[in-house]
């Protein structure tokens, strides 16, 4: 029996995703639960498991595509009951009609779960073959695969400028261009060679939802910035202790800071509080949800630990390794996205050493990281010393927040970080 696979929910309020990856081709067996298919929402990018085991007939879209929720994904053909432990093909039922046990997996062909070997089993010729290999290892975006497919380009071969090797738009269309970013910055060597024509691409995705976010925020919410700079030697040490104590827990800054912050918070809870729309009410909010800006492949994501006066340190970094690994891969959870009431974004894992962050509505407040700079200052002797140094940059809601409280607010949470005997004092 032939039946069409529908796309689940796959978060709420989503009723479209893009299909950016199929790991399946038709004619694979496939088994229950295995992967059939990657889609990027609104929020993350999610992998879709077949809820049955059987033979694909049918993809009903093509890679780039816009699937729709509730409406066929693919076709299968169903194993009947007892049908692969017979050897019988998967449209014919077992001679035994008493046998109703579902067919089991061992008895299925091996199914592809890599997205390399399943476009590589579609190809017959080995040049062919090789093409889609060197082009499905390629580290780099679902926008560069697609338009590397168009192109008939082998990934493998673009020179890549990219972060750990990554291919990026510009690298594509210079090389299209014929002139690949490996090639001399001589006008000399470049000169007659043809310009790529302009691309348009439209913004959709984890993009189209920051776009609006951050128009909606700077475009109802008056913003205003507040800079200190941090002296976190001591804090730093810390940590390498930690590190030292704890060999099997990633345990980074990030912890200390978000910690240090919800102790702040206790005292100055309008941090961590949330305006309704006609400016009438001011509600505060129990839980400290801090959430952490991450440059994943999909673009930014906020997810958010929950309840962080609740956690020890050691819990957090455990908390927060998890979520940066699963936000930078794109593949988070729709609910490690919601209810965030305070944002941490440090910038300054990237470089920089000030900005003027965005509020991510409706919360009231958002601080910058930027990056730790070995820098001279004057110890109490009057001495100068190398001391480790972090500028900060807040941007609060002017309708809730003011200079002086943010100040006093910011004043603390650096007495936490520059004295983390102070900080460990101040935990319950």
């Amino acid at each position: 029996m032939i039946k069409d696979f529908i796309l689940p929910d796959i978060g709420e309020g989503i009723v479209e995703c893009e299909l950016v990856e199929w790991l399946v081709k038709e004619g694979d067996i496939i088994t229950e639960d295995q992967a059939v298919a990657d889609v990027s929402t609104d929020k993350a990018l999610v992998q879709i498991p077949s809820m049955y085991d059987g033979k694909v007939t049918k993809l009903y879209y093509k890679e780039g595509d816009i699937a729709k929720v509730h409406a066929p994904l693919f076709a299968i053909e169903l194993i009947e009951a007892g049908a692969a432990e017979s050897g019988a093909s998967p449209n014919t039922t077992s001679s035994d009609s008493t046998s109703t046990a579902p067919a089991k997996a061992a008895a299925i062909a091996p199914a592809q779960n890599n997205p390399t070997s399943a476009s590589i089993a579609a190809v017959d010729d080995s040049a062919d073959r090789e093409f889609v290999r060197n082009t499905s290892r390629a580290l780099t975006t679902p926008a560069v695969r697609r338009l590397a497919r168009e192109n008939s380009v082998d990934l493998a071969n673009v020179p890549a400028t990219g972060k750990n090797g990554r291919v990026l738009k510009e690298d594509m269309l210079n090389f299209l261009a014929g002139a690949s970013s490996a090639s001399t910055s001589s006008a000399s060597a470049t000169a007659g060679r043809p310009v790529a024509a302009d691309r348009v691409e439209p913004i959709k995705g984890v993009k189209a939802v920051m776009a609006r976010a951050m128009q909606e925020s700077v475009s109802t919410i008056p913003h205003f910035t507040y800079m200190d700079e941090i002296d976190i030697t001591d804090l730093v040490n810390l940590r390498l202790q930690l590190k030292a104590k704890y060999p099997d827990v990633k345990i980074t800054m990030m912890p200390l800071f978000m910690k240090a912050l919800s102790l702040a918070i206790t005292e100055f809870p309008v941090l961590n509080s949330r305006l309704n729309s006609d400016c009438t009410e001011l509600t505060y909010l129990s839980a400290h949800n801090i959430g952490m800006a991450v440059d994943s492949k999909v673009g930014l994501l906020v997810p958010n630990v929950k309840n962080v006066q609740n956690l020890s340190i050691l819990e957090l970094a455990q908390e927060i390794s998890a979520l940066t690994d699963s936000a930078r891969s794109g593949r988070v959870s729709p609910e490690t996205l919601k209810g965030g009431s305070i944002t941490i974004s440090n910038v300054g894992a990237i470089g920089g050493t000030a900005a003027t962050p965005i509020i991510n509505k409706p919360e009231v407040a958002i601080v910058a990281l930027g990056k730790m700079q070995e820098l001279p200052r004057f110890n109490a002797k009057g001495e100068v010393e190398a001391r480790k140094i972090m500028t900060v940059s807040w941007s609060g809601d002017h309708r809730v927040i003011d200079g002086g409280t943010i100040a006093r607010f910011c004043n603390r949470w650096k007495e936490f970080l520059e004295d983390p005997a102070s900080m460990l004092m101040a935990m319950r």
